[in-house]
């Protein structure tokens, strides 16, 4: 057991506070978007004075024998911290069949992997969860498109609409959705006029509790952000989820997706694949997103962590990669952490935890996290919440 630190990452939509205020750090006026917990190459955490990366290439035993076995001498999760203050792109990620044969594509093509035209930045698939930390709000999933239609001419839109948005009646299933979806991607002038018309029928509904209202603010939400952008079309055919404390989103590959604003604790495949489709100056891989993104109507899948012992739960096994429990302990329950027999990264979120093994005891306070190897059973006492994850095998 070993204190673990974790990389700050700082993209333009993140936070400026939530992240520094539960790592007990000073906000520096930079949007601290994501903080990583893991051995991914591009951002691997530093435990010993060195990155994990290369820790785990001179204690590979540490994994765990059925990690090994199924991932190799990989990290195969990722856990993270995400804050949102504006929406992230439109985004899905691939499987690892569509994650292997891109990544293997571009390096052929001889694409750097630090291109801003590269998609695939490793060869790895990145199903995730995200477990809200605060209300949390984002879009998730495609919405029945004739539900989608109605909302839209709700709106009362003055100029006509049907060469864009008809083929989500005029077709039938995932054709219908993708042809729409891609034709709102277009950035010409019809689209723009279209954007500008619906932003300004939605003004009239933002104040109604109501379908109607809902989609109308996320209209006027989005165009703060991205001002006459067609995309938002695009956005707007998906379902707005709404996550309280605790509850949490599985987010398979292929689920077009974005996260509006909320913090959360994130856990994935150990992978930085990212398809965007929309609302970002990003490269927009349309191939790519033809391939992978699941053009099905799909209502979110929002779960909650199923209690396994006092104080302890675990949110249902979505990935072979990957497992999460959530911790909420005081002094009068104390817990010995699962999946001994595998490697774990445990996150304390509030309080304080006092951890105990064979190898001796460390007090972990908000913000702190630790890595424990496998074959190392860890008690912990103390008053706090906190996030323990492990490999999903």
């Amino acid at each position: 057991m070993k204190r673990l630190t974790g990389t700050v990452r700082t993209y333009s939509w993140g936070s400026y506070d939530a992240i520094p205020d539960i790592l007990g750090k000073e906000a520096d006026g930079q949007p601290w978007a994501e903080y990583w917990l893991g051995a991914h190459e591009t951002s691997p955490s530093t435990l010993d004075g060195a990155p994990l990366t290369e820790y785990l290439d001179a204690h590979p035993e540490e994994l765990g024998e059925r990690s090994r076995d199924a991932f190799g001498s990989r990290l195969p999760f990722l856990l993270k911290i995400l804050s949102a203050r504006r929406p992230l792109s439109l985004q899905a990620h691939p499987d690892a069949r569509m994650a292997r044969n891109g990544f293997v594509r571009e390096n052929q093509a001889g694409v750097d992997v630090t291109d801003s035209q590269r998609t695939f930045v490793d060869d790895w698939p990145k199903p995730e969860i995200l477990v809200a930390m605060s209300d949390f709000e984002g879009l998730c999933g495609f919405r029945d498109p004739h539900e989608t239609r109605q909302l839209f001419d709700g709106l009362d839109i003055r100029i006509p609409v049907d060469p864009v948005l008809g083929s989500l009646t005029e077709r039938s299933g995932p054709a219908a959705l993708a042809e729409t979806f891609l034709d709102c991607l277009a950035g010409d002038d019809l689209r723009r006029q279209i954007v500008t018309e619906v932003v300004s029928g939605a003004v009239n509904h933002v104040g109604e509790d109501t379908p109607l209202g809902e989609f109308a603010r996320t209209a006027v939400e989005l165009d703060e952000y991205f001002p006459g952008d067609p995309s938002i079309l695009a956005a707007l055919m998906l379902n707005r989820i709404h996550l309280r404390p605790g509850e949490a989103l599985a987010v398979p590959p292929g689920l077009m997706h974005s996260y509006l604003s909320g913090t959360g604790i994130e856990i994935m495949a150990d992978s930085n694949n990212v398809v965007r489709g929309g609302l970002t100056d990003k490269h927009i891989d349309v191939d790519s997103l033809i391939e992978i993104v699941d053009f099905q109507t799909q209502e979110p899948w929002v779960m909650t962590a199923e209690e396994v012992d006092p104080g302890m739960r675990v949110f249902p096994g979505t990935d072979e990669q990957f497992r999460l429990w959530e911790l909420d302990l005081d002094t009068t329950r104390p817990a010995i952490l699962p999946a001994s027999d595998l490697a774990r990264i445990l996150l304390i979120t509030g309080g304080y935890a006092v951890c105990s093994s064979s190898q001796g005891t460390d007090e972990i306070v908000r913000g702190q996290a630790v890595w424990i190897p496998a074959g190392e059973q860890v008690q912990v006492d103390g008053n706090c919440d906190g996030f323990l994850a492990a490999a999903g095998v």
